[in-house]
């Protein structure tokens, strides 16, 4: 039987970890963009730190809507055992662990896919990705900047799967620091790796700084989270930005 008070607790301390998180590693990345002498975001100072303080704002919103699902995913592990998460690490759950982390970010990426290229119809977006686009460009801080709806479309995709798919604590871990990661590196207005991975195998596939500032320029094409597939598959990639 679920404990509401457990759920509870569980719930607002996954949500405060959120928060934290997402201040973390957005302030971390704004803070090396800046050691770095890279101006990203519009040009002229005002405007910046309103964009700024509007993504932050956004943002702080988005964490609460993706600490619910997030607690009550964890709280129904951690106190109920009701999920598909696992911790004990035997011969079957090693071999497992790099596949469910594929698996997991394969079908959190074409969640996405489908459900952002969704948002880039007319009315949908006026009346919710336009948020998010408001970030002329972005910054690192833009990374959760989201209208609420648009937020609860993604919140529930990778606690839901933990309920569903097997994964090791660890192998969701990992999942978890990829998407906070890319969330915020793919809008930080410069690109962290070099060129010559970019134009190797791993740009090829993988979507970085250059691939998702394409978008944010253009807005019809390269709907992607992690992975190019989808926008190759659907021809909607339409290649890479040079910073």
């Amino acid at each position: 039987m679920i404990d509401p008070v457990l759920l509870a607790i569980g719930t607002a301390q996954t949500t405060l970890i959120v928060i934290v998180r997402y201040l973390a590693t957005s302030g971390g990345f704004a803070w090396w963009t800046a050691r770095r002498g890279i101006a990203t975001g519009p040009r002229d100072p005002a405007r910046r730190s309103r964009q700024i303080r509007d993504e932050i704002r956004w943002s702080l919103v988005s964490a609460v809507i993706y600490g619910i699902p997030a607690g009550i995913m964890i709280a129904c592990w951690h106190y109920f055992g009701l999920t598909a998460i696992r911790t004990e690490f035997d011969t079957a759950a090693a071999l497992w662990w790099l596949p469910s982390i594929a698996l997991y970010l394969f079908l959190h990426d074409t969640w996405f896919y489908w459900t952002h290229r969704w948002m880039h119809a007319p009315r949908i977006f006026k009346a919710v990705h336009a948020v998010h686009h408001a970030s002329k460009p972005p910054t690192a801080w833009a990374a959760m900047s989201f209208h609420p709806w648009e937020a609860l479309s993604g919140a529930f995709v990778i606690p839901l799967l933990a309920f569903v798919i097997p994964i090791h604590w660890t192998a969701l871990a990992v999942v978890l620091t990829i998407a906070t990661v890319m969330g915020v590196t793919n809008h930080m207005g410069w690109e962290m790796f070099p060129a010559r991975w970019i134009n190797g195998w791993f740009g090829r596939h993988i979507i970085t700084a250059s691939h998702h500032e394409t978008h944010h320029a253009r807005y019809t094409c390269n709907y992607g989270l992690y992975f190019r597939f989808w926008d190759r598959l659907c021809k909607t990639d339409k290649g890479l930005t040079s910073f």
